[in-house]
């Protein structure tokens, strides 16, 4: 049987009896394919343990794979043989008996609180051709600063999702297709104030709440990676927009966030995930330390 005829059937079961999203689908085609051009496979019944382990050696010797991409094409290659198992395309799955790696857990890279109000700063000041880029661009990082939001969530969050009068902003199927509300601040209200008003005056009617300026259609992925990078060189920041959702997380705590709190405001499926950031936090905390008077 086709590995590419079972893939696309297992894509489906995904797709509508799981509930994965696009994406998730997207990273899983990618590995099957992956697997199956390095192993020279094309039939489920030539997949062995003994090609599977092949792979697992040439990723960690070669290519020096860390242990979060070992650990995931694992769980993919996994969750795909079973399936096959299940259906009686295969008797057992290759993949057991294979060890996986220790998560290495490294502190997560932020910023300070007067880099990231650095940033915002640059992004006001620049010289837009128009006011709409201005306020939309402001927008755009003051979201990521003040929410933790993803790319992705940012980049599909819709007009309707903007709820001024109460304080929030609604994602919709974010990570693990999970719906969240994330308050926001006096601050992050008013940029999306003055960018809705902008927003209108410019006739943008697409469903996406950030819309090119060019067109009316939703902002894309490229052009927000272009736009990072322009105010990464004016203001000599090494940052991206992971690194503004660690600043969110860090800065919160220190803040006095409770960790409950901030790992639904982060969209975490698992506390555990959201409990890396209390070890910055206490870093933080030695930090203070050190300035007391009697050092």
């Amino acid at each position: 049987m086709s590995i590419q005829f079972l893939a696309q059937k297992y894509f489906e079961y995904a797709r509508y009896i799981k509930g994965y999203s696009p994406k998730t689908i997207q990273g899983y085609r990618h590995t099957i394919n992956y697997f199956c051009a390095f192993a020279k496979v094309t039939e489920i019944e030539e997949v062995t343990s003994d090609k599977v382990r092949n792979l697992f050696y040439h990723g960690r010797t070669v290519l020096n794979w860390k242990s979060g991409s070992y650990i995931c094409y694992h769980k993919i290659l996994t969750v795909f043989f079973r399936y096959c198992v299940s259906e009686g395309y295969l008797e057992k799955n290759p993949v057991e008996g294979i060890d996986v790696p220790r998560l290495e857990r490294r502190l997560p890279s932020k910023l300070t609180k007067q880099d990231a109000m650095k940033i915002l700063e640059v992004v006001d000041n620049y010289p837009y051709e128009h006011k709409y880029l201005r306020f939309r661009n402001y927008a755009i990082f003051a979201t990521f600063i003040y929410t933790g939001i993803r790319k992705n969530e940012l980049l599909h969050l819709k007009y309707t999702d903007i709820d001024l009068e109460n304080l929030s902003l609604f994602v919709r199927q974010g990570k693990g297709n999970k719906d969240r509300v994330i308050p926001i601040n006096y601050r992050l209200a008013e940029a999306l104030r003055n960018y809705i008003e902008v927003r209108k005056k410019a006739y943008k009617t697409c469903p996406e709440f950030f819309a090119s300026y060019t067109y009316d259609l939703g902002f894309t992925d490229s052009g927000l990676k272009r736009l990072v990078k322009r105010m990464v060189r004016i203001s000599g920041i090494e940052f991206g927009v992971h690194k503004l959702r660690h600043t969110f997380a860090t800065l919160m705590l220190e803040g006095g966030c409770d960790i409950f709190s901030l790992s639904k405001m982060m969209g975490h499926s698992d506390i555990k995930t959201t409990t890396i950031y209390l070890a910055a936090s206490a870093q933080h905390l030695r930090e203070q330390i050190l300035k007391h008077p009697l050092n």
